[in-house]
């Protein structure tokens, strides 16, 4: 059984008890003021300007992340640094108020300004500028001992390495309180790809990379040997391939799955590998099966990439539950839809007890404080730097309709990176 939470639906209540942890999910990085461009037929030549048919502001960085884990329910804390300039106070406001992300953990900073990219979409793929600074404070000194949290999802390319116990991250000591660690990784740009950052996996439950990213550090051809290589030293590797779906072996279950990626038309790919890492996690923590994990994951980025917005285009219950009928109600009988209903119908058994007002996904703009929200700071007063983060409020969710057609498109391109 399922029940309500403050987003309208709770897929994790059937594990829920009494003294449970804090949160659901504990992380940590950098907030973006996410610029995306999109509607571009190319990218303009020295000197040329082009002009975009559509355009997104939304927080980005790990509040990708964020934004994806707290639209499926997961109770989601996140530790950044924010600066006292504009761009900070709409990202702060977007994450506590508009998407009941708590941020106790997080800090503003006086002279510190927002990290900002510009991101451009082109031919399914996308292409960005970003200008900013590193946090003022490490991860550990701003988080200091870590509430208690289900998972914590961490970028073992960071500053701070997991697994030494000499010299413990937060990530360590959420670990030592029954936390399970969910490693991701970015793209290297040294090229050196070296294997020692994989010695972090003996802290980690499971490790998302790409394909690109797997095969690099582990030294192997395929997807296939580099996931088996990955499955020897981390109970749960899951690694995305692209178009050509994404392929796991969870050592804890003795299960092997592989799922391809849903036909979709990719409008925007920004942060679809996070929403597919919330995916993962929350199909984790609910104890689903391994292909339905994957299969959820995917289709949670299949639905993000349609939408440009970048975390604000990550889906809700709301959106899942109209795709699921759109799919299972349709006449289509072709072998695909055939597929498509086989694959999700683990759904039927969630997708009825989703309440009407469960989430949809959020406008991608910079709005009035007053349009986003009613919580604790939709006065247009977001918190003083040097404040910590408020405790999050209640919120009228401002939803898109979502326009997914689940009858076949093109495949997507790319990695969800």
């Amino acid at each position: 059984m399922t029940t309500a939470s403050r987003t309208g639906f709770d897929p994790l209540g059937s594990v829920r008890t009494p003294g449970e942890p804090d949160y659901d999910v504990l992380l940590w990085g950098t907030v973006f003021l996410d610029v995306i461009f999109t509607g571009m037929a190319e990218m303009p030549a020295a000197g040329e300007e082009v002009w975009a048919e559509g355009m997104g502001s939304s927080p980005g960085g790990i509040a990708n992340l964020a934004v994806a884990s707290s639209r499926l329910g997961l109770r989601t804390s996140l530790a950044a640094a924010f600066g006292d300039d504009v761009y900070a106070d709409f990202c702060w406001t977007a994450l506590a108020d508009q998407e009941r992300v708590d941020l106790s953990r997080s800090r503003r900073f006086e002279g510190w300004h927002s990290p900002v990219t510009m991101s451009m979409s082109v031919h399914h793929d996308r292409s960005m500028v970003t200008h900013g600074h590193p946090s003022p404070i490490s991860a550990s000194e701003l988080i200091g001992t870590p509430p208690t949290c289900r998972a914590v999802m961490v970028d073992l390319g960071g500053d701070e390495h997991i697994g030494d116990a000499d010299h413990p991250t937060w990530v360590d000591l959420a670990h030592e309180q029954g936390a399970l660690v969910f490693g991701d990784v970015g793209w290297d740009p040294t090229g050196a790809w070296s294997p020692a950052l994989l010695d972090q996996l003996r802290l980690c439950h499971a490790f998302m990379p790409n394909a690109r990213e797997a095969m690099a550090y582990t030294r192997t051809e395929t997807a296939s040997d580099a996931l088996y290589s990955l499955a020897d030293r981390v109970p749960l590797a899951v690694v995305t391939n692209g178009s050509a779906g994404a392929l796991a072996i969870d050592g804890t279950t003795g299960e092997e799955a592989t799922v391809p990626a849903l036909r979709v038309p990719a409008l925007d790919p920004t942060g679809a590998g996070d929403v597919f890492g919330a995916g993962v996690v929350l199909g984790t923590l609910a104890g689903w099966p391994l292909a339905d994990r994957l299969a959820f994951a995917s289709l949670c980025s299949g639905l993000a990439v349609q939408h440009f917005g970048g975390s604000l285009s990550a889906p809700g219950w709301g959106d899942i539950g109209e795709w699921w009928h759109g799919v299972r109600d349709s006449s289509d009988r072709s072998s695909y839809h055939q597929s498509l209903r086989r694959r999700y119908a683990f759904l039927e058994e969630l997708v009825p007890d989703i309440p009407l007002g469960a989430v949809h996904r959020a406008h991608a703009t910079i709005a009035r404080y007053a349009d986003v929200a009613d919580g604790p700071h939709a006065d247009g007063a977001p918190p003083p730097a040097s404040e910590a983060g408020p405790d999050t409020g209640s919120l009228t969710t401002p939803g898109a309709t979502p326009t997914l057609d689940p009858h076949p498109a093109a495949p997507l391109e790319g990695d969800p990176s």
